[in-house]
């Protein structure tokens, strides 16, 4: 009897340490997939203010990330800004990154100061030029300016990270 006993206390304990462990794995995943791309748009931005060549000629070009909703698998590109118009095209693509494992891009937000955040953008332009390193930020291929950008991130369990890109150049994950 007392063996029984501790035998199912042994299943309980076992069976809640097994659940709460795919649940944390998660959380770790989707950390891991915050500073990744977080890691990302420091690269652009190392490439933007340095002497790249992107091409055969150009060494005077920005670098970006451009993000996009609703694609699945969510992808994001690192781009050389060929056209200088801040904005991603198609031919600008110095590498692709696909979000996997069920995670995905799930909003994109900019605001002008603290204050008025515009979230479901379709799309999400951070540029690089030098010499400085601040940001450009554009949402949707508009030509307007903005002073913050956040990337949301999702988890298949729907647990949420956000990388914020400030204009002034400061990347962090929350």
């Amino acid at each position: 009897m007392e063996l029984l006993v501790v035998s199912g206390i042994l299943v309980l304990i076992t069976s809640i340490l097994l659940f709460n462990n795919a649940r944390f794995g998660g959380v770790v995943l989707l950390e891991n997939l915050a500073y990744d791309v977080a890691l990302s748009i420091r690269q652009a931005q190392v490439y933007g203010i340095s002497v790249s060549r992107f091409g055969t000629k150009a060494f005077d070009v920005g670098y970006g990330i451009h993000f996009e909703t609703g694609g699945q698998p969510s992808v994001y590109v690192l781009f050389a800004d060929t056209t200088v118009n801040g904005l991603y095209d198609v031919g600008e693509t110095v590498l692709s990154t696909t979000v996997e494992k069920g995670f995905f891009v799930s909003d994109l937000c900019t605001s002008i100061g603290l204050v008025n955040e515009v979230c479901g953008r379709i799309s999400l332009d951070v540029l690089f030029k030098r010499p400085e390193p601040a940001a450009y930020i554009r949402a949707n291929r508009e030509t307007t300016l903005y002073e913050r950008g956040r990337i949301q991130l999702s988890s298949p369990r729907g647990d949420i990270k956000n990388v914020i890109v400030e204009v002034s150049g400061q990347i962090s994950v929350q």
